[in-house]
């Protein structure tokens, strides 16, 4: 698959209406076993060959910058190149004017695994669910950390996969059932850089590991668990995991007090 994103003349920010698209086509990648994307930067025939390498490259790097707000794991982006100007006689077009617009863009190649790798089967989805019951019949104490493994967001979302909201129903009721339990709910989020928080794409706003945490306190207050038992924090990136970017789009319940059953 191919996507292209067009410039402005001698700018490398996105325009707004290329952003737009550019989401939409993550969206459209996002169910896809992606194996690698490279990302190819170009400016029109105008300009030193300098002065166009570094505009292409600077224009590749904002279309990376975007893929990494947005929850996409960086390590298969093979390609991130500037490939300076691209001549008027490569496109078929009359008008000039016409021609320079479409060679100000930024190429992006995205290619699949194929056949795609296999996916998790119920029963290993099974087993991560087992575990949330598990964990919350211990014995646990402050400092105690436990991660919700098959808790996963949408990537750019504070919205659940399907697959979660099983999972979450059974967090409700063992902490309906664990009344000693007071802990706060860290959210988490994938991929950006510098250990940056990801932009929530519903909001616009850079906070989605806040949001993902506050989702899974606006249900647990829903399903009635006491409020003052819990706050939530944003943790942006300052913990990945590794592996499979999707679990990093998590949440986290840190105990921070175990008191008496009947407070």
């Amino acid at each position: 698959m191919t996507h292209e994103v067009y410039f402005e003349t001698d700018q490398f920010e996105v325009p707004p209406t290329e952003h737009n698209r550019l989401l939409l086509f993550l969206s459209e990648i996002e169910g896809m076993d992606v194996s690698k994307v490279a990302i190819y930067g170009f400016t029109d025939d105008r300009g030193s060959d300098d002065y166009n390498l570094k505009l292409s490259q600077d224009r590749a790097n904002s279309i990376k910058t975007i893929f990494s707000n947005n929850e996409f794991d960086e390590s298969i982006i093979t390609n991130v190149d500037g490939k300076g100007e691209v001549l008027l006689k490569l496109v078929k077009e009359d008008d000039i004017s016409k021609i320079r617009g479409l060679n100000r863009k930024v190429e992006i190649v995205v290619s699949p695994f194929d056949p795609p790798r296999p996916k998790k089967t119920a029963e290993e989805l099974a087993d991560k669910k087992q575990e949330v019951r598990e964990i919350l019949n211990e014995e646990l104490k402050a400092g105690d950390k436990f991660r919700l493994d098959n808790i996963l967001f949408k990537t750019g979302y504070s919205k659940l996969l399907p697959e979660s909201k099983e999972t979450l129903e059974e967090l409700g009721e063992a902490l309906l059932n664990r009344k000693d339990i007071y802990f706060t709910i860290q959210g988490h989020v994938c991929c950006t850089q510098n250990s940056r928080d990801a932009i929530d794409r519903k909001t616009k706003k850079r906070n989605l590991s806040l949001a993902r945490a506050k989702f899974i306190y606006d249900y647990l207050v829903k399903k009635g668990v006491d409020p003052r038992r819990m706050k939530y924090v944003g943790m942006r990136r300052k913990f990945p995991l590794g592996g499979d970017p999707k679990l990093d789009r998590r949440v986290e319940i840190l105990v921070t007090y175990v008191g008496s059953s009947d407070n």
